[in-house]
């Protein structure tokens, strides 16, 4: 007798003929669209405003770098990379990216220093909590110009508060607006003053979200307070301190409005002692060469400067992070 191992076949349940097959309809399908394409629809606003206001300005500042672009005559001929070429064979360029960098560390790491310091004070059990919160962001609302105008007065060379402040402890007089250095710490004093209580309230916030059980623990095991502040608050302040130094790196190299008001004139001393990379830019644009080429040249190096340092900033978080959890695992494995 014959065997076979195929499996026995399935007899199709006989259709009926006279029912019609299932037909999807328009309101599903609309409800089927509106579940793919909603969240699209939603987080588009963004990406059209970002497109208009930073995407295409960023893209047509690269054609124009490459076009001999006159203020007044308009689009010119095509040059290609000399725009770039003539840019880094000029002194001033360079004059403006160490000044620019100078002032920027001058600025941002005293600044964030100051701005831990001052939410850890916050963050304690202070009397009139809302009041001392409020009163350093006060700065943060003053205008620039008003702010350039009085550390102008204040950083004056032959009146300023400054040096008079300076001659009650015996020090000679410094000319703010001679040199080079001075000049970058006065800036950098007034970036200091408009910044530091944003930073603050950042820091603040990031503060009261840390878990009061580790404190409490840490009291118990005997930690004062400022092996609490370095034991547990800078750690878990960390992804917001990041948060802040990119931040506060890409408004420092971009600073404009402090250093071109810092003198009447506006062009960064008499020896380009403060003139920053954006206030060349401007130069370029709207001085005497009224070339929209090569500030556009400029702009675009600026933006590459940028991007690294971002990049740098983003290749330290990420270490900063692994090497965070590595510490973690390994006390757990010691716990244990």
């Amino acid at each position: 007798m014959a065997t076979s191992t195929r499996p026995p076949r399935m007899r199709r349940p006989a259709q009926d003929p006279s029912r019609a097959p299932r037909r999807v309809g328009f309101s599903q399908t609309l409800s089927r669209w509106d579940v793919k394409v909603s969240p699209y629809l939603y987080i588009s606003p963004f990406f059209l405003l970002f497109g208009l206001t930073g995407l295409f300005p960023l893209l047509y500042t690269a054609y124009v770098s490459v076009f001999d672009w006159h203020l007044l005559g308009g689009q010119g001929d095509f040059v290609g990379f000399e725009n770039f070429a003539f840019v880094f064979n000029e002194p001033n360029f360079w004059k403006g990216l160490r000044n620019t960098f100078s002032i920027f560390a001058l600025s941002t790491i005293p600044q964030l220093m100051v701005a831990v310091v001052l939410a850890a004070i916050l963050d304690a059990n202070l009397r009139a909590k809302t009041f001392w919160r409020m009163g350093v962001l006060v700065p943060y609302v003053v205008a620039p110009v008003a702010v350039a105008l009085i550390f102008g007065k204040v950083f004056a060379d032959q009146s300023g508060v400054a040096n008079a402040v300076l001659a009650l402890v015996g020090i000679d007089p410094i000319g703010w607006h001679a040199q080079p250095l001075p000049s970058h710490i006065a800036i950098a004093t007034m970036v200091n003053f408009r910044w530091t209580g944003y930073n603050t309230l950042i820091l603040l916030a990031a503060m009261q979200a840390v878990p009061r059980d580790l404190y409490e623990a840490a009291v118990i095991d005997g930690a004062g307070r400022v092996r609490q502040f370095f034991s547990i608050t800078i750690p878990q302040l960390r992804p917001t301190i990041i948060f802040v130094v990119i931040t506060s790196t890409i408004g420092g190299l971009q600073i404009f409005d402090e250093p071109r008001m810092f003198d009447q004139l506006g062009q960064g001393g008499p020896g380009r002692q403060w003139m920053t990379v954006t206030m060349y830019v401007y130069e370029l644009a709207f001085g005497s060469q009224k070339s929209f080429g090569r500030a556009a040249a400029v702009a675009w190096v600026l933006f590459i400067i940028i991007v690294a340092i971002g990049l740098l900033n983003f290749w330290l978080t990420q270490r900063i992070a692994s090497d965070g959890s590595a510490t973690a695992k390994a006390r757990k494995k010691v716990a244990r």
